[in-house]
């Protein structure tokens, strides 16, 4: 990590809120010596949470009263209105006043897009923010899937744009220098899938910013095939809500079976080791946080149900996102992008 890093979080958002906010902060201080956490709800849940967890003086965690909350119901444009003293505003608040590096929250999905968008801005050329997370492969690395669902319908130039912004991400999270990019698409055949996807197809074909390597269907999101799988946040988000299922139910049914018969215990505990390192593997709570990129600062969305564990992932991907500089080298890429296209015909900002 940097020898400095400050985080905003949204404390109260999300299903469990401080119950599983309050030890994440803690356990990432505590796991992170360089690490300041800007703890945002209200002062009196947060500090008894953390006088039960011996941490109330904690040097490392300072508490930002807020005393609004976005609830799960809210519509965002009534949130992005009302809620100015809420938890979730004023962490975003805190990053573009330059307190905070990056900020987190698993509050109301929407009502953090509208947000972020308003407080935050875009980065110059690019038209919608998009979340981005990983998911496992096969293989020893993950595949990076955008968008989760901040934009349920996108057009031909909104995917393309978050082809280059994958690629961005998941070259500086991987080291790799030209990540393989595919479309999510109904077939692997350059007849299928609406106008729109067809024309992004071609539109990345067409750039050097993109090492795309055409259509992927939905059996290949975990093969390897692609370090980066671009689609639709309506497409993104049931794909990616389909993948956590599949991984809970596996380790439900796994699980059950164990107890079922003691010769299976037996087995399981022989075999615990390799157990214990594919649970790792499918986890999803180490997957945890969705980067909403594009934006002019660093915001992570970590699940609503997360668990105290998921949650420092979420903390932790943050973190990495800083490191990284993710919204400087996007902004960049777009400059190139946008410079080279004054000087020859081209199809991308119109």
């Amino acid at each position: 990590m940097l020898t400095h890093l400050t985080i905003a979080l949204d404390m109260m958002g999300g299903d469990y809120g401080p119950r599983s906010s309050i030890p994440a902060a803690v356990n990432a201080v505590n796991k992170h010596p360089n690490l300041m956490l800007l703890l945002c709800g209200n002062e009196v849940v947060i500090r008894d949470g953390l006088s039960k967890l011996d941490s109330l003086n904690h040097p490392r965690l300072i508490i930002k009263h807020c005393p609004e909350v976005v609830t799960n119901g809210c519509e965002p444009a009534l949130a992005l209105r009302n809620k100015k003293a809420s938890s979730m505003r004023i962490a975003l608040d805190l990053v573009k006043g330059g307190e905070a590096q990056a900020c987190v929250s698993s509050g109301n999905t929407g009502a953090l897009f509208f947000m972020a968008h308003y407080v935050l801005k875009m980065l110059p050329g690019i038209k919608r923010p998009a979340l981005i997370s990983s998911v496992p492969t096969e293989k020893k690395q993950p595949v990076y899937l955008l968008d989760l669902g901040a934009n349920v319908h996108c057009d031909a130039e909104t995917l393309f744009q978050f082809g280059i912004m994958g690629s961005i991400v998941a070259g500086q999270a991987l080291s790799i220098e030209r990540p393989k990019v595919c479309l999510l698409n109904i077939g692997s055949e350059d007849i299928k899938g609406h106008e729109g996807i067809k024309q992004a197809a071609k539109m990345m074909k067409s750039t050097e910013h993109i090492n795309y390597q055409g259509y992927c269907e939905g059996s290949d999101m975990f093969s390897g095939k692609a370090d980066v799988i671009v689609c639709e946040g309506f497409v993104g988000n049931v794909a990616l809500k389909t993948c956590e299922g599949i991984a809970k139910l596996i380790m439900h049914k796994f699980t059950k079976a164990l107890k079922k018969h003691a010769f299976y215990r037996i087995l399981a505990f022989a075999l615990r080791p390799v157990i214990k390192k594919l649970y790792k593997r499918v986890n999803p709570d180490q997957y945890n946080g969705a980067s909403l990129v594009g934006l002019r600062g660093i915001v992570v969305k970590s699940h609503g149900n997360a668990t105290n564990k998921a949650f420092l992932a979420a903390i932790e991907e943050a973190a990495r996102e800083v490191e990284r500089r993710i919204p400087e080298k996007i902004q960049a890429t777009f400059a190139q992008i946008a410079a080279k296209s004054e000087h020859q015909p081209s199809s991308f900002g119109k």
